[in-house]
């Protein structure tokens, strides 16, 4: 029985290049610049934590004192979060409410008084 051996090819040493001449670490380094460059985006909408935990420390702190206000931070945290994750994956827009007082006419339109 013939038993046939197997042996790899050494790579010459300017193997590790595309054939553009580019290294291959350098190509990865500038996927790696690319990827992080797509992702600021994403980090800078993502204000709901932030605001959250600004907002619930404020409160806690104003109704608890000082352990109400690391308690309203962690939670303001936690709730901002939810809910700008919540939004942001079901599309549901932001409530924007009106800054004046008003009233409605009988044709339904929206008056500010003035």
């Amino acid at each position: 029985m013939n038993k046939a051996r197997v042996t790899a090819a050494a790579l010459p040493v300017g193997a590790a290049t595309l054939p553009a001449g580019l290294p291959v670490r350098l190509l990865f380094a500038a996927a790696v610049i690319l990827l992080a460059l797509l992702a600021l985006p994403g980090a800078g909408h993502a204000q709901g934590i932030v605001r959250g935990a600004q907002e619930g420390s404020y409160e806690g702190n104003r109704i608890a004192g000082p352990v109400g206000g690391v308690v309203g931070g962690a939670v303001g945290a936690g709730v901002g979060g939810a809910v700008g994750a919540v939004e942001g994956v079901f599309g549901i827009p932001h409530r924007h409410y009106r800054h004046c007082r008003g009233y409605y006419d009988g044709y339904h339109r929206f008056h500010c008084y003035r």
